[in-house]
């Protein structure tokens, strides 16, 4: 096998390793890249690519991860990943857990963690690495990684998601949140949300977003129930997709490109979190972006005529 047909056998792998360290797809995506141009320049062959690799990609993002957490300090209202809607990584093993350590939830659990616990954590929980090659991908000692997921492990397990456990009940569930919302149906709304419901927004000062998370299964319902028909007015659809292997949609306004993404949190027969990414800079990969300013003022005028 070939070095390029080796790392392209590995690239799912390598992606889902970044993205769950770093939150963005961008950022992974660069990280695997540059992956690429070091194994391609290495004069040598390691006895396991796959090894070399994950190490290296794993390197590459600590280091980013770093200077990202710089940036996230300055980030303008709150900060949510960049939303994945498939995890190119598949392991039937291991299902449940690459399920939930990539949604939103749990990847804001993970921005607890330094980059070294974070790191050691997804190799470790969501990989099943060995010590041996965690050791080698973050340079510690093994019993240092030891030390290192203990830690991680008691911060995660402290406000570990939990999620509807049935994927079937999951989508029904949203399908009849979406089917309230493009009603404006309050009370519909109301009776999905659970009592302590939160609705939050990432706009990050480049979209138009919430002052501030709104909270209360009255006060979310009554504020989706008047926007989103004002929306559908102006031709603002939305179609269901998973997101980060939660329930969720892409809006996209009338031209068909993406104006923002909401992926919900269900548990226990009631969406407990719903995040709304409309901060343009996290949308792009997955296609144009609408004018969300633009949009946001003709609402506004729609709201005006009514």
């Amino acid at each position: 096998m070939s070095k390029v047909e080796e790392f392209e056998e590995l690239r799912p792998l390598l992606f889902s390793i970044a993205y769950r360290i770093l939150g963005s797809v961008g950022e992974a995506e660069d990280a695997v890249q540059d992956t690429w141009l070091r194994y391609d320049a290495s004069r040598t062959r390691p006895v396991s690519a796959k090894a070399f690799l994950s190490a290296t990609v794993t390197r590459i993002a600590i280091d980013v991860l770093r200077s990202a957490r710089v940036r996230r300090e300055k980030y303008v209202g709150p900060w949510l990943p960049e939303p994945l809607l498939d995890d190119p990584y598949q392991d039937p093993a291991r299902a449940a857990e690459l399920a939930d350590s990539v949604s939103m939830a749990a990847l804001l659990l993970l921005e607890r963690l330094s980059p070294l616990e974070r790191s050691v954590f997804v190799l470790r929980e969501v990989f099943a690495f060995g010590f041996d090659e965690i050791a080698d991908a973050v340079g510690r000692s093994e019993a240092a990684c030891r030390q290192l997921l203990v830690r991680a492990r008691r911060h995660m397990h402290e406000g570990r998601p939990r999620f509807e456990a049935d994927r079937q009940d999951r989508q029904e569930l949203a399908r009849r949140f979406f089917e309230a919302l493009t009603q404006g149906d309050v009370d519909g709304l109301q009776n999905l949300l659970s009592a302590d419901v939160q609705l939050i927004g990432d706009g990050g000062g480049k979209a138009p977003q919430l002052a501030r998370a709104v909270a209360g299964a009255e006060n979310v319902a009554r504020l989706l129930a008047t926007v989103y028909p004002l929306m559908a007015r102006i031709d603002i659809t939305f179609e269901a997709h998973e997101v980060n292997g939660q329930p969720g949609a892409l809006f996209r306004d009338r031209d068909g490109k993406i104006l923002h993404i909401l992926a919900l949190d269900t548990l226990d027969g009631q969406i407990q979190t719903i995040r709304a990414v409309i901060n343009p800079d996290k949308l792009s990969h997955l296609g144009p972006v609408a004018d969300a300013w633009a949009v946001d003022q003709e609402v506004k005028q729609t709201r005006k005529t009514q």
